[in-house]
């Protein structure tokens, strides 16, 4: 290979070190890797420069990594915990929490990126699964791309349960879900057109106001209605779902649990270099996004296999500081508080027998 060409492994590690390391730009993410010249040998790495670590990130396909991230996911699925023992199924389907984010971006310098008149952004799409708060489904986008459109692409098997904001209301892609022994949970839009049913027998759970069967002009069969009342901060909600068997309180338990893709976007946008792009083409910007999304699965799965109290941004804190140091994990993640030797000059103070 020619000397100033780099490996796709090396630029993975070079690009990997520097989303840990918390560094903005080539060479901030060079100079990171420059006095580790020795350690890098060990990884299997090269020498990188600037230069050519921005041609690999424009050249190497993005794809790569893509795949990089799904088998890292496999291997983060075996030791993840199973969150969804406290919803009560019949069936034992995966919970999947659905949403979409914007990062937004310069037209000038990414003009593929457009979005609105005068502004660029991609879309970031995402499966999160409720075992272990995993991205189990992703896909990048330009900015104008409507969320429905990649969730129709997902393939969702039969017995699973899905959950999402409004911003994804297709009566169709209901019935199809419906269709497919898909299980949804969503808000029903204040301005939605439908023909009220019969009330729903039996005692209602805390917080229920009504619980209904209703029908959408068109749409094959019929969906549920539940207006639910928050007793945390009295906020009224009405959520509309398929799953006829499930206890309300649980359908809007369900609902509350998608909260947890918000927190998602919000951390990786926090705490991962998600927002300042070192590449201005499609392929360099997906790069950058498939190797940040294996960050935190590298980080996640640190945590599921060594079973870590800390939250995974301690733990990311933590692997900062020691990013190429060889250290034992129970050394640094569990340290043991000292304890007091039996023989100590305190004792003194009280004397002896």
């Amino acid at each position: 290979m020619h000397a100033r060409a780099l490996s796709a492994w090396t630029q993975f590690v070079a690009m990997l070190s520097g989303q840990l390391a918390g560094r903005d730009s080539l060479r901030g993410m060079v100079d990171a890797l420059a006095p580790q010249s020795n350690k890098l040998y060990h990884l299997g790495m090269g020498c990188v420069s600037r230069a050519s670590l921005a041609r690999a990130n424009e050249r190497t396909p993005a794809v790569l990594f893509e795949r990089a991230f799904f088998a890292l996911l496999s291997r983060c699925r075996e030791v993840a915990p199973q969150t969804t023992k406290k919803f009560r199924f019949k069936e034992s389907g995966k919970v999947h929490l659905l949403d979409a984010t914007l990062i937004e971006l310069p037209l000038s310098l990414f003009s593929w990126a457009k979005y609105r008149s005068g502004k660029g952004a991609v879309k970031l799409h995402m499966g999160l699964s409720a075992d272990g708060y995993l991205p189990e489904f992703v896909d990048m986008t330009e900015g104008r791309v409507h969320e429905i459109n990649p969730a129709r692409a997902m393939d969702l098997p039969r017995g699973s349960w899905v959950v999402f904001d409004r911003g994804y209301t297709d009566y169709r892609w209901y019935q199809e879900l419906t269709a497919g022994g898909v299980h949804f949970v969503t808000r029903l839009k204040s301005n939605a057109s439908y023909r009220e049913g019969e009330k729903r027998r039996g005692r209602k759970s805390p917080g229920v106001l009504e619980d209904r069967l209703i029908e959408f002009k068109g749409v094959l069969g019929k969906f549920r209605k539940i207006r639910f009342v928050d007793g945390a901060d009295g906020a009224e909600y009405e959520f509309l779902t398929n799953a006829h068997e499930l206890p309300a309180a649980t359908v809007a338990s369900l609902y509350k649990e998608r909260w947890q893709v918000e927190l998602f976007f919000k951390w990786i946008k926090q705490h991962l270099k998600v927002k300042s792009f070192v590449g201005t083409s499609v392929n360099a910007v997906r790069t950058q996004l498939w190797i940040a999304l294996c960050a935190y699965l590298l980080l996640a799965f640190l945590k599921f296999r060594s079973r870590l109290c800390q939250s995974i941004f301690q733990i990311l804190r933590l692997m900062q500081l020691n990013l190429f140091e060889r250290r034992d994990l129970n050394e640094l993640f569990c340290r043991e508080k000292p304890k007091i030797p039996i023989e100590n000059n305190q004792l003194e103070l009280f004397g002896r027998n």
